[in-house]
């Protein structure tokens, strides 16, 4: 039990968020040399790749990609940089990857272009003889970061003492958390969701109790949760920083939602002033959001849902539409580009990408493909057997819930 105030700490990733963030300038690649003075960690590469221009890298992988044929399968997240996304085998959201990466066993080796939990997430799913790899090991996600497993541990402890065994409390994470997280889940009678299944695993978690602990993002878990007629006198959050969370014991006994206290760094950028604003210039536009939203914005916009939702609810929308979209600026520019019959705009005057998904660079990419193309692995992601045991559990609940 923690007794005792802790120091509070940002995680670096989430000092590092706004590194790429610009305002007249399009998202393009430029040598990986000029990208080192963005104000991020970056892994060091053979200097090679580091003064390679975009065309250059371009047909580099291209080239090597074909050489490895299906011996490799390239897994590209929504928020990654258009020159990642060309060369990907499969694209999605976390929980499309996740369902691809657990179905592709004919592949020797993954790689997965998106952040360090994705890559765990894949290896835990993948088979014995599959390897795989984060073309860049700085690529990680502050919000995984802002749920640490000790602090999560101190945080299921006292619930624990608190209300006992049985059916008081059912943990739920966030795709977007560690595989130590995801494993405490699968022990403890939990489950993993995603923002496309968060309804239906809440339906399903208070089938086995009568309180949830949502990790790690409380806007999500909050969104969800009025979404499933769950009042907000009925959620508290939990900050791992203050004894039971900030919390007195009668009004976690109280609680049928304890939040904890994290969040995106991309979506939390979304504001009602920017819904207003874009309602004012265009008032026939459609506002749509991702739920890792605050619940102010979500409750603005006239629709919100996952990337896959919101790709999808655009695609299928009429010619000469308008939209404003709440998520990663990436994944709009896209939709923007693939739907030139109608208006799609980012809600964010800045254009700010995920400053961790960034970070998977053309030269990062090439540089992983060339070693698997001369026998040598980088950059693999192993999970330990023990660890990976129990986050399984709690994953193979989250591909059988729909």
């Amino acid at each position: 039990m923690v007794t005792k105030l802790k120091t509070p700490t940002i995680p670096i990733t989430e000092i590092e968020q706004s590194a790429f963030c610009q305002t007249d300038e399009k998202l393009t690649a430029k040598p990986l040399a000029e990208e080192f003075d963005a104000g991020v960690r970056w892994q060091k590469l053979p200097m090679q790749y580091m003064r390679m221009t975009p065309d250059e890298l371009d047909q580099r992988i291209a080239a090597v990609r074909a050489k490895l044929g299906e011996r490799v399968v390239l897994l590209g997240h929504h928020y990654q940089r258009d020159e990642i996304i060309r060369f990907a085998d499969f694209r999605g959201d976390s929980f499309k990857l996740s369902q691809f990466a657990a179905s592709q066993q004919n592949a020797e080796h993954i790689v997965f272009c998106g952040v360090h939990f994705m890559a765990e997430t894949a290896s835990i799913l993948s088979g014995a003889h599959q390897r795989v790899i984060l073309p860049n090991l700085t690529a990680g996600c502050s919000m995984a970061d802002m749920a640490h497993i000790d602090d999560v541990m101190d945080c299921w402890d006292d619930l624990s003492n608190l209300f006992g065994g049985g059916d008081e409390l059912t943990p739920i994470t966030y795709m977007n958390s560690t595989a130590a997280i995801k494993a405490l889940c699968g022990r403890n009678g939990g489950i993993v969701c995603t923002s496309s299944n968060a309804p239906a695993t809440f339906d399903w978690a208070y089938e086995q109790g009568n309180r949830v602990l949502f990790l790690p993002d409380q806007h999500l878990g909050r969104n969800t949760g009025l979404k499933m007629g769950i009042g907000l006198d009925e959620m508290v959050v939990w900050n791992p920083f203050k004894v039971l969370g900030g919390n007195t014991e009668e009004q976690l006994s109280r609680a049928k939602l304890i939040l904890w206290q994290g969040h995106c760094s991309v979506h939390t950028r979304f504001t009602v002033d920017q819904i207003e604003q874009a309602r004012e210039k265009h008032p026939d536009v459609n506002v749509v959001v991702h739920p890792e939203c605050t619940m102010e914005a979500v409750a603005a916009a006239d629709m919100n849902g996952s990337t896959e939702y919101i790709i999808k609810v655009i695609e299928e929308a009429p010619a000469g539409s308008k939209w404003a979209v709440g998520t990663e600026i990436s994944l709009v520019n896209r939709i923007a580009a693939e739907n030139p019959d109608k208006t799609v705009f980012c809600l964010d005057p800045v254009v700010c990408p995920c400053s961790t998904m960034y970070r998977i660079h053309p030269a990062y990419l090439s540089w992983v493909l060339d070693g698997l193309d001369e026998g040598v692995t980088v950059n693999e992601i192993a999970v330990p057997d023990d660890v990976a045991e129990d986050a399984r559990v709690a994953l193979n609940r989250m591909l059988a819930v729909v």
